[in-house]
């Protein structure tokens, strides 16, 4: 098979999808590796490395579409990408149909296959291939807040952990998954006072059992949201519907509630967002305003630590490449359930469920 690894182009995604080693091993198998050149510059690797590992280097991302049966990537191909992609060509990444109707349009017209990380599932239910960038992600939220309450940075000049004698900010976290989890534990590492509010009685129990005392668990509803919005300095969402479409929790009058100088974070956005004022924005220009509250919802937000972003990434998603490159695509995904549920659309028709319903 003919795998190409194109240099993300999406503002400021230093990530990159395949590494030297893993360029290695499929080179290894007998599979052709094509990455374009400085792909992994901003990961910390070089062409030369690739080329060590077997990879042949591309001048330009048309070489690494034209030639390619299967492309691996970090993020969705953006508009300048989608003229370059063919019908039955393979895209393996992430894409979050559901918040994107230009680009879930085009992919269909494409006629590409679109295998997305983000619906791709563990025989227990899990999303492994969420799992990494959750972790990232939830922990950054905890550093991005923390430096946005700063004074400097237009916040309400808030220590996160606060000091003896001067009370530690309060965190309200909503959803208890991988990011939400994450989050909490950075968190209350730094001592802040952390309420985490899911509606899973079951997790809410589980993690009532490992997390430190300073996190309280609530069971999320608008009224239990609501007492929290004029005394808390910090909201990170962290809501996830599998390939849908996340809900809002807090609504534009909601907002009105919250101090000024206070900050959301919104680790949902690439799904919507779960803060219904919130909207996409990136590393070069990541936070906005509304009613005196600083909104922080970069989409991309692992892109900034791509070093560890990118081993964490390949670790999770190599192991269901070198499937697909074995067995190809059809095979592969019907020989494993979990992967077959990463399929979101396959010859220009919507085949997962929730993105069809987004649309509808």
């Amino acid at each position: 098979m003919i795998i190409g690894c194109p240099k993300e182009i999406k503002n400021n995604e230093n990530r990159v999808a395949l590494t030297p080693g893993g360029a290695l091993e499929l080179v290894r198998r007998g599979h052709t590796v094509l990455v374009q050149t400085q792909a992994g510059a901003n990961s910390g690797y070089s062409d030369a490395d690739y080329v060590q590992a077997g990879a042949e280097i591309q001048p330009d991302i048309q070489s690494v579409y034209a030639r390619a049966e299967t492309i691996v990537k970090v993020k969705e191909p953006i508009e300048e990408e989608y003229a370059l992609i063919r019908e039955g060509q393979l895209l393996f990444t992430y894409f979050h149909f559901a918040s994107s109707r230009p680009l879930t349009e085009a992919m269909v017209h494409s006629g590409a296959v679109c295998l997305a990380y983000e619906t791709v599932k563990a025989p227990d239910g899990s999303l492994p291939l969420l799992v990494p960038m959750s972790e990232v992600a939830g922990r950054m939220s905890v550093q991005e807040g923390a430096k946005y309450l700063e004074r400097h940075a237009g916040g309400r000049g808030i220590l996160l952990g606060g000091v003896p004698g001067v009370p530690p900010a309060r965190v309200l976290i909503l959803g208890a998954g991988i990011v939400g989890t994450e989050a909490a534990k950075m968190a209350a590492g730094l001592h802040a006072n952390v309420t985490l509010m899911d509606i899973n009685l079951d997790r809410l129990r589980y993690l009532a059992n490992i997390l430190p005392a300073n996190v309280t668990l609530v069971f999320s509803s608008e009224y239990n949201i609501r007492r929290e919005l004029d005394r808390v300095d910090l909201i990170i969402g962290a809501v996830l519907i599998p390939g849908a479409k996340a809900p809002h929790l807090i609504t534009r009058q909601m907002l009105s509630e919250m101090r000024d100088g206070s900050v959301v974070i919104d680790v949902a956005v690439d799904q919507g967002g779960c803060i219904e004022t919130c909207h996409p924005t990136t590393h070069e220009d990541p936070t906005y305003v509304i009613d005196g509250v600083i909104h922080y919802c970069v989409a991309n937000m692992p892109g900034a630590v791509p070093f560890t972003s990118t081993l964490a990434l390949t670790n999770a998603t190599f192991p269901y490449l070198l499937q697909i490159a074995q067995k190809g695509w059809e095979r592969a995904t019907d020989e494993n359930p979990g992967l077959k549920a990463g399929l979101n659309i396959v010859h220009g028709e919507i085949v997962y469920e929730e993105v069809a319903e987004a649309f509808a």
